[in-house]
């Protein structure tokens, strides 16, 4: 039997389709076997949202290489469609797909090693395949059906300033709400207990078709799944009566991820988001006044073009004000082909110096520290529903508190990851994981995850 082996890079949306296109692999009677081990084939799903990424995912092709010099090397994705030539020229690489062929991977490749790079890669404005996406095989919680990515929505028709994601995925695209629906009951019956919802801009669902993010939600509410979780939407496609309707959904959990980029409007403006912080402030407040529990984090870019102290110390302030619970924290990188590259090219705009990005990353890394400790430490003492995944750690290297104890972790619905004190990882595995517990809160460790003890 031939070996398959994926490495995925990026968000979510990629681990989807990872895991759609492994699938598509053991149809044709290929074992999937972790990546590292020998394999007659590798396959590397790219993104390419930063310099760092692409970086990245030229460390793992080499990574791949030696591993198993012998395996076909097929690499996909954002950065596929987005530098074929470059990926091509890397030694070892035997094709490159975009963001159309990777899921005609069968019909393009015959996967025998030529010592000649394959390029299958369409121009982005003939993409309109969707493709599908759910993570049976995605990641080591699924594979253990605790919890599953399923891909509603893909490209994008927005034109924010710094990014790429327009040009490697193409325009917003969805499949029909009966289509998304079948697929949500292939993972239910699979035994998923949770299914996350991803994508690029997935409250631009069924925008072409006339069918909306909300009808799509109150479909999916009526199927027997224990948990929908959204996995990020723009805050100005996030709607009162959405956010209603989840306050009372026994099903469609309170964990909001709602990027914000800047807490600068000038900044905001430069980058081409299509919202106010007066918005965002808005749209927090309003979530946490219908579910007061409800975890909200952000995206936060720093050192953008032209961005000052005073735009910096604005953003900072804003967040502090904010009932966040976390950030993820990001530095500019210039992308070809945006606006911010033409801007930067032309002066018009000045770029940011890498000490003062240095900074300010450090600064809100510490910020979200601190949110994060205090959203966790409101609940010490509460009972919650933990949905327990297989998921281990020895932390007797990482917190002094907890030495000589092996953990269990999961999350709670509203996504504080919790770890219970076990007697064995094999005993954990076959009575704790995939399993929903009662779990009381007794505090937060130094790596900022909540302890507790089974009820």
């Amino acid at each position: 039997m031939k070996k398959i082996s994926t490495y995925t890079l990026g968000c979510k949306l990629n681990f989807a389709e990872s895991s759609a296109m492994a699938q598509a692999f053991l149809k044709q009677g290929f074992e999937l076997v972790p990546f590292g081990e020998a394999s007659d084939v590798t396959l590397i799903n790219t993104c390419s949202v930063t310099e760092n990424a692409n970086q990245k995912c030229r460390n793992v092709v080499r990574q791949a290489l030696r591993k198993s010099p012998e395996s076909f090397v097929a690499v996909v994705g954002c950065y596929a469609q987005l530098e074929p030539e470059e990926l091509a020229s890397i030694e070892g690489v035997d094709a490159v797909l975009g963001a159309k062929e990777k899921f005609e991977m069968f019909d393009l490749l015959d996967f025998k090693k030529t010592g000649d790079t394959r390029i299958h890669v369409s121009e982005i404005s003939t993409v309109e395949t969707f493709g599908i996406g759910h993570s049976m095989l995605g990641d080591s919680a699924s594979r253990t059906q605790t919890r599953a990515y399923l891909k509603v929505q893909d490209g994008c028709d927005y034109t924010c300033s710094y990014c790429t994601i327009p040009l490697a995925r193409g325009t917003s695209r969805s499949q029909s709400v009966e289509k998304t629906i079948l697929e949500a009951r292939l993972l239910i019956d699979a035994g998923y207990k949770e299914i996350v919802l991803t994508g690029v801009n997935i409250g631009d669902y069924g925008a072409k078709d006339g069918s909306t993010f909300s009808e799509l939600l109150r479909a999916l509410d009526q199927l027997p799944i224990p948990r929908l979780r959204i996995s990020s939407i723009e805050p100005n496609l996030l709607t009162g009566e959405m956010i209603d309707f989840i306050a009372a959904s026994k099903r469609i959990v309170p964990h909001f991820h709602l990027p914000m980029q800047s807490g600068s409007d000038a900044v905001l403006r430069a980058m081409r988001r299509r919202y106010t912080t007066d918005l965002y402030r808005e749209r927090c407040e309003e979530v946490i006044s219908k579910l007061p529990d409800c975890c909200i984090g952000g995206d936060v870019i720093v050192g953008f073009p032209d961005e000052t102290d005073e735009h910096f110390e604005e953003t900072v302030k804003f967040i502090e004000d904010l009932p966040l619970a976390y950030l993820h924290v990001f530095t500019f990188s210039e992308r070809r082909d945006t606006y911010a590259a033409e801007q930067l090219a032309s002066k018009a705009w000045m770029p940011t110096n890498g000490k003062t990005k240095s900074h300010r990353s450090n600064v809100l890394h510490l910020l979200s520290e601190k949110k994060k400790r205090a959203f966790y430490e409101r609940f010490t003492g509460r009972e919650l529903e933990v949905l327990f995944e297989n998921e281990f750690s020895d932390d007797r290297e990482m917190n002094a508190e907890t030495s000589e104890k092996l953990y269990c972790y999961g999350h709670t619905a509203n996504y504080l990851r919790v770890g219970v004190a076990i007697a064995s990882k094999e005993t954990a595995q076959a009575d704790l994981a995939r399993t929903f517990r009662r779990v009381r809160l007794t505090g937060v460790d130094s790596s900022l995850n909540m302890t507790g003890e089974l009820v």
